[in-house]
């Protein structure tokens, strides 16, 4: 089984290597069919603190490391 693998931009940093990554998806409305931007947070482990707010990151899913944390840090894509 592939782990999935998704980008977004870091909105926190203040907990100690972790960061919150918001990503955002467009979908149609079920009932209009109107694009709608979606946008879902995702708790990621940052193991050198590295990442700033901001920044463009790669983030895959992995087994779960504390109670809302279940996402890694690959790749920091643009610096802020």
């Amino acid at each position: 089984m592939a782990k999935k693998e998704t980008s977004g931009i870091v909105v926190s940093n203040k907990m100690n290597k972790t960061i919150v990554v918001a990503v955002k998806k467009q979908i149609p409305h079920k009932k209009y069919g109107k694009i709608i931007t979606k946008t879902n947070k995702y708790y990621a482990h940052d193991s050198f603190n590295e990442c700033c707010i901001g920044d463009r990151v790669k983030i895959q899913e992995i087994r779960p490391l504390s109670k809302n944390k279940r996402w890694n840090l690959i790749e920091l894509i643009t610096k802020k």
